[in-house]
């Protein structure tokens, strides 16, 4: 067997250019929640400059707030949408302990690709199914009990090395990030939930942030420094509130576009990685065949929560949606390019 081979360029060109978008998105909803904020913050950065006896120019001092904001933003939605994606389908991450064979299998692969062993996580479903979601440092592979009771070792190692490939190129970790501004467009997840702490409610959250604003507002009431008016600032939520969904779908736009193209290219990617890791295209082969066979139970609501993500676009619990077969390609496409590469492997 032999290591993940080097990152696909074409793919690294997509995942730069979707997280790309990801980040200007992300640049442009900060800066509007900046503008609401204005005339408390304003005020402070003034009586702080004051009080430090400096004067900071108001773009350098803008910009030196908005980065660190960006970034706990972008961190905040790896974290909120990872945790999110496990609960939607009901993944239990398990152990060495509750898993001992799964778990060897995994961390052989891992070792294998040189990547470092993910969490793992099950799915107590029928519909044989896998994914793998990603953060800057950790990531987590996904299995239902259909898919462990569907394949053989020789057709598991390979998917499981599928997995791992989305894992080190980390296009898992891009799509685990492009898939929170379009589900909060379409009203899925929450921008509350998402910088709500665990273990505090989102009304806890709520009074939090209130009685931040409450405080910069008797700020500058108290220093009289110019921050903008709190009017304007009241007309700007309004409008935020009244038309942000529509606005913001209107941003993500670009996002959902450039993230379904990178998830069909991804999956080329992983499948030819994850044979060559195994030395076997034939075993992947075999498991997209067999699984793609078994027919799946109907009706369940995990079966589109995450099938953008999946190795096959049904989720896990029935057939695939028009939306998840513009992210996947065919089976039979998948197939006949490992059929090639099994063809290209023999000759050498």
């Amino acid at each position: 067997m032999s290591a993940l081979p080097p990152r696909d360029r074409a793919l690294t060109r997509r995942m730069v250019t979707t997280l790309a978008a990801v980040l200007v998105v992300d640049a442009l909803t900060v800066s509007v929640l900046a503008l609401l904020v204005r005339p408390w913050l304003a005020p402070l950065g003034g009586a702080l400059g004051t009080v430090l006896g400096v004067t900071v120019p108001p773009a350098l001092a803008w910009l030196a707030l908005g980065l660190p904001a960006l970034a706990a933003f972008v961190w905040l939605q790896v974290r909120y949408t990872r945790r999110k994606t496990l609960a939607a389908v009901d993944a239990t991450v398990v152990g060495p302990r509750d898993r001992p064979a799964l778990h060897a299998r995994l961390t052989r692969l891992a070792a294998q690709a040189d990547v470092r062993v993910p969490r793992l996580a099950v799915v107590d479903s029928e519909t044989p199914n896998s994914f793998a979601v990603g953060g800057p440092r950790e990531s987590t592979v996904v299995v239902s009990t259909g898919l462990l009771d569907a394949l053989d070792d020789a057709q598991l190692d390979a998917v499981l090395a599928h997995e791992l490939a989305h894992v080190k190129n980390r296009d898992a970790a891009v799509m685990t990030l492009a898939s929170f501004l379009p589900a909060v467009a379409r009203g899925e997840y929450s921008l509350l939930d998402a910088v709500t702490p665990r273990g505090l409610s989102r009304s806890a959250t709520f009074l939090v942030i209130t009685a931040l604003v409450g405080v910069g507002a008797v700020a500058a009431s108290a220093t009289g420094a110019p921050g903008g008016s709190l009017a304007g600032a009241a007309v700007l939520t309004g409008f935020v509130v009244l038309f942000g969904g529509v606005l913001l779908g209107l941003a993500a736009a670009p996002v959902v576009y450039l993230s379904e193209r990178l998830a069909h290219d991804r999956e080329f990617s992983a499948d030819r990685a994850g044979a060559l890791a195994v030395g076997s295209p034939a075993a992947l082969a075999g498991a997209l065949r067999t699984l793609d066979a078994v027919e799946t139970p109907t009706g369940d609501a995990r079966a589109v929560a995450v099938e953008g993500l999946c190795l096959l676009p049904h989720g896990f619990g029935g057939e695939a949606t028009d939306a998840a077969t513009t992210t996947h390609p065919t089976t039979a496409a998948r197939v006949e390019r490992l059929k090639e590469l099994s063809a290209a492997v023999d000759r050498r």
